[in-house]
């Protein structure tokens, strides 16, 4: 691993940032647009910098400054539109690379960006002092797609009144509002400035020094200023009506809420002081800054962002004293918040490979926070809950890795090949993947407090804020401020200094590789020698898993107590023989020492006579990152269900006794319900566990129904059992389980696999007898639940020849389900619950109506809740509904709907929404044939991957994935094989399929084609391929891999960066991947043209910016050099000043190529007949040029298809 940043961090860039200051001037709701400027101090860390690279998208820049001087600049954002719109390309694995090299070519930290700035002779020519440099760049945006985004509410009254409100959003994001270095390792001070309107209050990073109103009162300014160094990743805004509510605990937190939500605010905030004393007591450290604010905000991206000294929540957080089920998350969220406000926010990372440690520190402080306010059960349950999805990912997925490592930078050393995306960027991960990745890091961490100990980890984190402390308020020195970058080196060396011990094998066990581990378990008892023979087996060949070698805890119950026991794997089939501290002794009567101390009686009558084992656990502290699927007998797991005092060992037993429905597996079951010290998310498991062991016992089930006695007794008026008692919810536990109860009854099935009519009837009885009256708790989510309750009573509907269904001939059972949806609809209109919780459920309940054929399908319903306007909660499940309808109806119209959805829709959450369930329920798959897979649909995709989703890139890794699971990784099956299906080998005298094609069909398929194809069929459009560096040389095919077995005379390194100042360009026609692949030839005219004596540098500027400006015509050639130089304007466009072109005519080979080429067009077919003259006057050609001409062509931003528009600085006469 490449960890050898011992000495400071070291810039990628040629300059260190040290203040930044923002000032937008003008913000306008109605236009949706924002006026400002920056100005940036800069420190110059070479001699003569004359360019300086920075990141901006979306926003029009007017001028550039350095020092008061105007200074040409270039724009150019490749990510814009990926692959070209003319390419033909259509498979994933070349649009995945594509996209990759065009985020490399725009990625900070590697110190490039989206505009370049030539700074002005005058300035780098006086000799070596290299002294500051003020750049001043004036920029707006205009309705902006990303990184901000606008609540504007359709409704009478001023901005204020409508609760019109703005904000930043997204990961990395910031060069999406204005222009910086985005990187998480470039830090400086910060002044920021916002004008607004009176009624408005703008919310920023640092401190609020002051706010100005000007003279005639209708705008104000805020001035907030920042003096801890801090990225621009985690600077943010927010500009809106808000209510400010200032903590009445602590002074230096405020609150920000939108109109009228004053009161929840205040309810919802009352214990946040409780989080930051947690915090500041377990990291023995103050909270970093000198303030805190909390802005709650409509249509969020996530539910918590967090920035330096304030986070953005969704408004769907805040809620009342009577809500129950929300306050839980909201406090995770606030906790998690806040936790990255110390790891995140004020520590910052290096580079995008240390990005685990900082999720990791976050997620693990914010588990003991969860461990301290929730109690070590959930606790528990969560840590289970997090490593069960982390397994299940990995081994659908294959490994997700948290110390990616790229040697040399080029894709071939892909880390994850199993993968559809490149995982070398923040911007390139799937948002899922990302996820996980957050979710292993904090378990690895966990996992390093299991070998060093929570109290030396407790020191780690400690020692690294203090150092971040001291550092950040120093003023500015070079080495000072990467003190608060934290690196994976430095991480693991505190670890070292502060513990001695060497964690270095579990390091490279989890973080520098990826997959878990897969056991099996299974033992027999030896009465002889008293002695437990276990058997431990290893998976480690199918996907996502590796192999484990080290030590694993054992703890084995016996009937004189627990015992734990470390045994060593080293091999894949391991026998361990376990001594047994017990002899089998059931006749005498003794209590049993459980693990925590307890003695308890234990009925032995079902343990087997000759073995003094009760139950058996393989890792019960969950200490390595695996999956264990161990054997024992049934009444092994009953004991460890009904006797085991740690929930998760609980959990494991329950998912166990499924596979064994006895009547033994029913009376543990139902005792774990009774039972009031029982963890309660126990209890709820166990519900559903029964209701599915009632159902394979249907034929021999003695009694009432599972669990309706049981309900009876505890929830039910004694004296008439089929009412329930008045709603009183101040037990939690209870209240939680009288939810679970009806959900999991409605899953019983009689022998006729339909809901027992008794069932049916009692949960109508809940809902009609449901009385809140006297409750101080609101019941919103216990009705929900009844309604999910009768949606699971529901079986496919018996159809008798065909008949067609309609509303009048339902069942009468059907019906009265029907009526009780309607009704609840219908008060949800006039009473509205907490989240439209019950509207979600009736949603749910009425496709379910449609899928079992008791009403007819139809998706119009859900269409009119799914509009903008209606509750996110709703539309999302109205959503839901309708990606089911499309898969089960096959509508190619639903689908189409959906699709423009998530092209139009003004909420990026439900947008994302709607892919991720097209992911998880999609019309059809790769591996299936469906009249829904069409070419019409495949270039909807791919446009909407190209280019729609650019300026949110968790939605265009999301449109990949959807592209991913419908077609796979090659070209669609549905599309017609491409004319340019084949690759010609002149030497060989052999075609090859086209690799960037359809890698599937196997390169090596060699056919033989008569030599004359290759020489006479101009018109066939093949692309040439010769062995040696001949002057036939291949076109740069894009970004896809080139093909084996074939030489490229240049290999273009993927995503290998323009050299300093270079002018990024889209390749031409024949760089475009499939574009319009022609046999292409060098001649000497090509050769000889020297791109400085022939036409004059204004010209070529401005022929270049006129090609970028103007879309290209499919099938039309651009104008030649000399026919533009006809066109131009009288006053010709100030150009880059001379230095310009000097230092651009070296790196102006690929375009003086592009122009030639096309010149030469013509020629070209002429000289089809004698083209091997040239071929021996090029192989005496002078060796510079060649050497020239392969830099330029792995320089040549046509290395990849990723196209984006070149903009040049008008100035302000302009």
């Amino acid at each position: 691993m490449n960890r050898k940043k011992d000495k400071g961090f070291e810039s990628p860039r040629p300059f260190k940032l040290t203040h930044q200051v923002v000032c937008i001037n003008n913000i306008s709701f109605q236009r949706k647009s924002v006026i400002g400027f920056v100005e940036l101090t800069i420190f110059p860390t070479v001699v003569n910098l004359n360019r300086i690279k920075l990141n901006s998208k979306q926003c029009r820049i007017y001028r550039v400054r350095v020092n008061d001087l105007e200074a040409p600049f270039l724009y150019n954002d490749p990510t814009l539109e990926v692959c070209h719109h003319e390419s033909k390309q259509r498979n994933l694995s070349y649009f995945s690379s594509a996209y990759t090299a065009a985020v490399s070519a725009v990625d900070p930290d590697a110190g490039h960006g989206e505009l370049v700035i030539k700074v002005p002779s005058e300035l780098w020519k006086q000799g070596d002092d290299l002294k500051v440099l003020k750049v001043y760049i004036e920029f707006s945006l205009d309705q902006p797609k990303g990184g901000l985004h606008f609540v504007v509410p359709d409704m009478e009254g001023s901005m204020a009144e409508r609760g019109a409100h703005v904000f930043s959003f997204g990961y990395q994001n910031s060069r999406f509002w204005f222009p910086c270095v985005d990187s998480y390792s470039e830090l400086c001070t910060w002044k920021l400035e916002f004008t607004v309107d009176a009624s408005m209050v703008a919310v920023s990073c640092g401190d609020l020094v002051e706010t100005i109103y000007t003279h005639d009162m209708r705008k104000k300014t805020f001035h907030y200023v920042l003096a801890i160094p801090t990225a621009a990743p985690n600077i943010s805004l927010a500009v809106g009506p808000f209510e400010v509510l200032v903590d009445p605990y602590m002074h230096e937190v405020t609150h920000f809420c939108l109109p009228q939500l004053l009161p929840l605010l205040k309810h919802s905030m009352s214990y946040l002081h409780e989080i930051f004393e947690f915090y500041e007591e377990i990291l023995t450290c103050r909270y970093p800054y000198s303030c805190f604010k909390t802005v709650f905000v409509d249509e969020a991206y996530v539910q918590v962002s967090s920035y330096a000294s304030m986070s953005i929540f969704s408004t769907n957080l805040l809620h009342s004293a009577t809500i129950i089920d929300q306050t839980p998350q909201t406090r995770r969220c606030l906790a998690q918040a806040l936790a990255q406000q110390f790891f995140g926010c004020f520590i910052s990372r290096m580079s995008w490979a240390d990005e685990w440690v900082l999720k990791g520190i976050s997620g693990y402080i914010y588990g003991l926070y969860l461990k301290k306010t929730f109690g070590v059960n959930e606790y528990r349950h969560w840590i289970k809950e997090e490593l069960d999805k982390i397994v299940e990912y990995e081994l659908k997925m294959g490994g997700v890795l948290l110390h990616p490592t790229f040697s040399g930078g080029k894709e071939k050393d892909n880390p994850t090949p199993h993968l559809h995306f490149s995982i070398k960027h923040s911007h390139t991960l799937s948002w899922e993947y990302y996820k996980m990745f957050q979710c292993k890091a904090h378990l690895v961490m966990r996992l390093i407090e299991n070998r060093i100990s929570m109290e030396f980890m407790l020191q780690v984190f400690n020692k690294l804020l203090s150092l971040a402390s001291t550092a950040s308020s120093q003023k500015y020195q070079s080495h000072m401020w990467s003190q608060m970058l934290l690196s994976t080196h430095a991480f693991l060396k505190s670890i070292s200094n502060v513990s001695g011990k060497d964690i270095g094998p579990l390091i490279k066990q989890w973080v520098d590789q990826s997959s878990v581990v897969k056991f099996f378990g299974s033992f027999a008892f030896n009465r002889k020698r008293n002695v437990l023979e276990l058997e431990i087996r290893q998976d480690y060949t199918s996907s996502g898993t590796q192999k484990y070698v080290g030590p694993i805890k054992v703890t084995v119950q016996e009937l004189d107590g627990s015992f734990n026991h470390t045994l060593q794997i080293e091999e894949n089939s391991l026998k361990h023989d376990i001594p047994c501290h017990s002899k089998s002794r059931r006749n005498k009567k003794k209590k049993i020492p459980l693990m925590n101390g307890e003695e308890v009686d234990m009925d032995l009558s079902a343990m087997d006579a000759d073995s003094p084992l009760l139950w058996i656990r393989i890792d019960p502290d969950m200490s390595i990152l695996r999956k264990v699927e161990f054997e024992q007998a049934d009444f092994m797991w009953q004991y460890q269900l009904r006797y085991e005092r740690d929930v998760v060992a609980q959990e494991e037993a329950i998912s166990a006794l499924e596979k064994f429905p006895t009547p033994a597996s029913r009376l543990a079951l139902t005792d774990i319900l009774e039972q009031e010290q029982c963890f309660y998310k126990v209890r709820m498991q166990a519900c559903f566990c029964l209701a599915r062991i009632a159902n394979s016992m249907v034929s021999t089930w003695q009694g009432p129904p599972a669990m309706k006695s049981l309900f009876t007794r505890m929830f039910c008026c004694k004296s008439c059992p089929n009412i329930v008692k008045t709603n009183n919810f101040i037990n939690f536990q209870s209240y939680f389980l009288q939810k679970t109860m009806p959900v999991a009854m409605a899953l019983l099935r009689d022998v006729q696999n339909l809901c027992p009519k008794d069932v049916l009837n009692f949960i109508l009885d809940l809902i009609k007898y449901n009385d809140n009256r006297k409750n101080k708790f609101s019941d919103n989510y216990y009705r929900a639940d009844l309604i999910e309750a009768l949606t699971n009573s529901l079986t496919p509907a018996i159809s008798i020849n065909n008949e067609v269904r309609t509303v009048d001939n339902l069942n009468s059972d059907v019906r009265l389900i029907l009526e009780e949806i309607t009704r609840f609809l219908n008060m949800e209109k006039l009473l509205p619950s907490f989240r439209h919780t019950i509207t979600v459920s009736c949603l749910r309940a009425i496709r379910q109506l449609q899928k079992n054929g008791h009403i007819p399908s139809d998706p119009s319903l859900f269409k009119s809740y799914a509009e903008y306007g209606h509750f996110v909660d709703v539309r999302v499940a109205a959503l839901e509904a309708l990606v089911d309808y499309t898969r089960v109806e096959r509508s190619a119209a639903e689908l189409q709907w959906l699709l423009t959805m998530v092209q139009n829709d003004s909420v990026h959450y439900v947008r994302h929404k709607i892919l991720g369930m097209l992911c998880k329920n999609p019309p059809f798959t790769k591996t299936s044939d469906s009249a829904l897979c069409n070419e019409g649909l495949v270039d909807q995709l791919w446009k909407l991957m190209n280019s729609g989703t650019s300026h949110d890139w968790r939605l265009r890794c999301d449109a990949m994935n959807l592209y991913y699971t419908l077609f796979g990784l090659t070209r669609p099956s549905c599309l017609p094989l491409p004319e340019l299906g084949l690759v010609l080998n002149l030497k060989e005298k052999k075609a090859v399929l086209n690799p960037t094609i359809k890698p599937e069909m196997g390169v090596g398929t060699v056919m033989d084609t008569p030599a004359s194809i290759g020489i006479h069929g101009v018109g066939m459009s093949y692309t040439t391929v010769d062995e040696e560096p001949d002057p036939i040389s291949l076109g740069v095919c894009g970004v896809g891999q080139p093909p084996q077995g074939l030489k490229r005379k240049a290999e273009t390194l993927l995503g290998s960066p323009p050299e300093p100042g270079q002018v990024l360009q889209p390749p031409d026609d024949d760089g475009r991947g499939a574009g319009r692949y022609k046999i292409r030839f060098n001649t000497m005219e090509d050769e000889d043209i020297d791109m400085e004596t022939v036409h004059d540098s204004q010209a070529f500027i401005h022929h270049h910016l006129n090609l970028l400006e103007r879309p290209s015509t499919p099938g039309k050639e651009p104008p030649s050099v000399e026919q533009s130089i006809l066109s131009m304007p009288a006053t010709p466009v100030p150009p880059f000043p001379k230095e310009i072109m000097s230092s651009s005519s070296k790196h102006g080979g690929e375009h003086s190529h592009h122009h030639h080429h096309h010149h030469h067009e013509h020629k070209k077919k002429k000289k089809h007949k004698h083209k091997h003259k040239h071929k021996h006057k090029h192989k005496h050609e002078s060796k510079d040029k060649e050497k020239d001409r392969e830099r330029d062509n792995s320089h040549a931003y046509s290395n990849s298809p990723a196209s984006g528009r070149s903009l040049r600085s008008p100035s302000l006469s302009d």
